[in-house]
């Protein structure tokens, strides 16, 4: 699984939250400024042949369906982050946003709560 260009993880937010629809209906949940119609039914037509979307012909409308979860496009994406940037160590992730005061200690003691089970 490839990592997606800003403008394919935008394309693929809106899948996710449609689960299945059309160009339009995706189109509708983009934020502002929207692309054009056409950028995005390139996109999603790319996105297709890479393998992230199926589509099928309703009548004759194109519908399209995520073929990859946005979980399991999570965890691949965020293991390439750690292994390239936190030396494959999730400690190291952790320590970077507790070092750069992005997370608090509420915050880390949640982690460790869920983490021990207590949650």
């Amino acid at each position: 699984m490839e990592k997606l260009t800003q403008q394919e993880e935008e394309a693929m937010q809106a899948v996710w939250k449609t689960g299945e629809g059309n160009i339009k209906t995706f189109l509708q949940q983009l934020d502002e400024p929207r692309p054009p119609y056409t950028t995005l039914a390139s996109t999603v037509k790319n996105l297709e042949k890479k393998g992230y979307l199926h589509s099928r012909l309703v009548g004759n409308t194109l519908l399209y369906a995520p073929a990859v979860t946005e979980e399991a496009y999570k965890q691949k994406f965020m293991g390439h982050v750690v292994r390239d940037y936190f030396e494959n160590s999730y400690q190291e992730l952790v320590s970077f946003f507790v070092r750069k005061k992005k997370i608090s200690t509420e915050e880390l003691r949640d982690i460790i709560d869920r983490i021990e089970g207590k949650k």
